[in-house]
């Protein structure tokens, strides 16, 4: 008896199988693609193309061939998404017996996603699902509407997704194996979601966290609680900046993300490496990190940061301000102060802004103060304010012996390091280079020296500088007393009119004979040597004072 039990049940098994196998060829799966295309067009409210749909029985559903979602009238013609197949979870039982489709998960394999974004702010799947959307032409009418869908589960895997800006000429950039899972879609409640993406580079972006209730009039202002980490992006490559900016660098993110779907606060760590901030600047030698905590509204699309303390090192400033999003470029106003950062540990983000010390030499000791103001687009940031090195050591660097022959007639000591009291300036940082303005340094071995000048994009020094030394019966003297008159104001102090040209990473100092003669004709022609050969033997000492010929 137990063993025809056993027949019978093995004999069904076998039939259940069977009638699983013949069924799909019995049902005509595209029966239902007019249901499919008006149930996907009204919950989207977009217009939805598919092709084939074939009955995958043993995975609970129906598969879907070459579905195309349209795009945003507003945003053009094209897709928003192609993808060559979907999977669609159904309950089968209505299916079969009555006809009926209860959709339960959606899977989409290897898409292409658009995500486009106008000056607005608005985006193109803002729309997606919208209450109130007109429904696309020719399709009827579903039976209840978006807001009472709940979609079980969705997936999207091994995706291409490419972020652009609408209405711009600017290139596109393209993210591979793109994966999203979201479980219980609701327009009333909150759902899990996961969303991670592959960035140029060997780069990653991965957010997790919960969204909803989803907004049924712009689905970009759900609302969000999120955790995100992103790991090796490259700045440049990936996008976020327009190269001609000079900013480059590689970027690791960890923080959170929280939006009520009008405001959005961000708190988190960023750490950079190889960061350059200027067009013609090196990568920093090593990390910048930043704590910071800001708020941003959607619309109008302006932000500001709290926080944003940026260590490097040991040395930490604060940066604080607003920035704006609006527009293809964004722009900032920010400050940026330090008080007291040691200078040995800054030394190795001078590259970043376009500084390279000489071939040799390090800071070794000092403190820098800087009050900075950071304004205009972020390709084409503005720096300006005062910076200010105190008690300062410039190892393996003797700027008495770069001065040539001076050292010589005012006797300067020699030594391997370059001791600095005091160095400071009023700094402009651009696009185009470097201004250093009300520069004074301020040397104990050999005097003061004052000036300004500039240093261009590709490291280029050209800088007009006097130097103020002790007078002396040498030489030296004679030629202090012929310039002490600069400006045309005598009892000025002595003062020797140089320049500074050549690059950062080897400066040349070099006798300003014109400035000198400028000074003389202002004033000093009392001062002027009488005989032939006072001129002539100071016209050589002028000459040799950087042990350079005279210029």
């Amino acid at each position: 008896m137990a063993r025809k039990i056993i027949y019978i049940v093995s004999g069904l098994i076998v039939l259940l199988l069977v009638v699983a196998v013949l069924l799909p060829f019995f049902i005509d799966a595209n029966k239902f693609k007019p249901q499919v295309k008006s149930a996907a067009e009204s919950a989207l409210g977009r217009k939805v193309a598919i092709g084939n749909i074939r009955l995958a029985l043993f995975s609970g559903g129906v598969s879907i061939e070459d579905i195309a979602i349209s795009e945003d009238p507003k945003f053009g013609s094209g897709s928003f998404l192609k993808a060559k197949s979907v999977a669609v979870g159904v309950e089968m039982m209505p299916l079969i017996f009555s006809r009926q489709l209860h959709v339960t998960g959606v899977a989409i394999d290897q898409p292409e996603v658009t995500l486009l974004r106008a000056a607005s702010g608005e985006w193109n799947f803002s729309t997606l699902g919208a209450k109130g959307a007109a429904s696309p032409a020719g399709s009827s009418s579903s039976s209840g509407s978006a807001a009472n869908v709940s979609v079980q589960k969705i997936e999207i895997k091994h995706g291409k997704l490419t972020v652009g800006q609408a209405g711009s000429n600017a290139k596109r950039h393209e993210y591979d194996q793109m994966n999203l899972t979201a479980s219980d879609l609701s327009y009333t409640s909150q759902f899990p979601f996961q969303f991670a993406v592959a960035t140029p580079g060997n780069g990653s972006i991965k957010v997790t966290g919960k969204a909803g209730p989803l907004n049924q009039t712009d689905a970009a202002q759900t609302p969000v609680e999120a955790s995100l980490e992103i790991r090796s992006l490259d700045l440049t490559s990936t996008g976020f900046l327009d190269p001609s900016s000079g900013i480059a660098g590689v970027m690791n993110f960890s923080g959170t993300l929280s939006s009520d779907g009008q405001r959005v606060n961000s708190k988190g760590k960023i750490t950079a490496t190889k960061l350059k901030l200027v067009p013609g600047g090196s990568p920093a030698g090593q990390p910048v990190q930043m704590d910071y905590d800001t708020n941003y509204v959607l619309k109008p699309q302006t932000g500001s940061l709290k926080q944003g303390d940026v260590h490097i090192g040991k040395a930490v400033a604060h940066l604080t301000g607003t920035f704006n999003n609006s527009g293809e470029t964004p722009s900032v106003a920010m400050k940026l102060t330090g008080t007291a950062m040691p200078a040995s540990d800054l030394e190795s983000v001078l590259p970043a802004v376009g500084v390279t010390l000489p071939s040799g030499a390090s800071l070794k000791e000092g403190t820098v103060n800087v009050d900075l103001a950071i304004n205009g687009s972020i390709d084409k940031l503005v720096t300006t304010g005062p910076v200010k090195l105190s008690n300062g050591k410039l190892a393996g660097f003797d700027l008495g012996a770069k001065m040539g022959a001076l050292s010589s007639f005012a006797g300067i000591p020699k030594g391997s390091d370059t001791v600095i009291e005091t160095f400071s300036s009023k700094l402009r940082v651009a696009p185009e280079g470097i201004r250093a303005d009300n520069l004074n340094l301020v040397v104990p071995a050999i005097g003061s020296m004052t000036g300004s000048g500039t240093i261009g994009a590709d490291q280029a020094l050209n800088f007009q500088m006097v130097a103020h030394l002790s007078a002396s019966n040498s030489p030296m003297g004679k030629i202090a007393g012929l310039t002490s008159a600069i400006g045309g104001q005598q009892g000025s102090g002595a003062g020797i009119p140089f320049k500074i040209q050549g690059t950062t990473s080897k400066p040349e100092f070099l006798p300003d004979v014109g400035a000198m003669a400028g000074s003389l004709a202002k004033g000093a022609v009392g001062s002027l040597p009488t005989s032939g050969q006072d001129i002539q033997n100071l016209g050589k000492q002028v000459g040799g004072l950087f042990g350079k010929k005279k210029q």
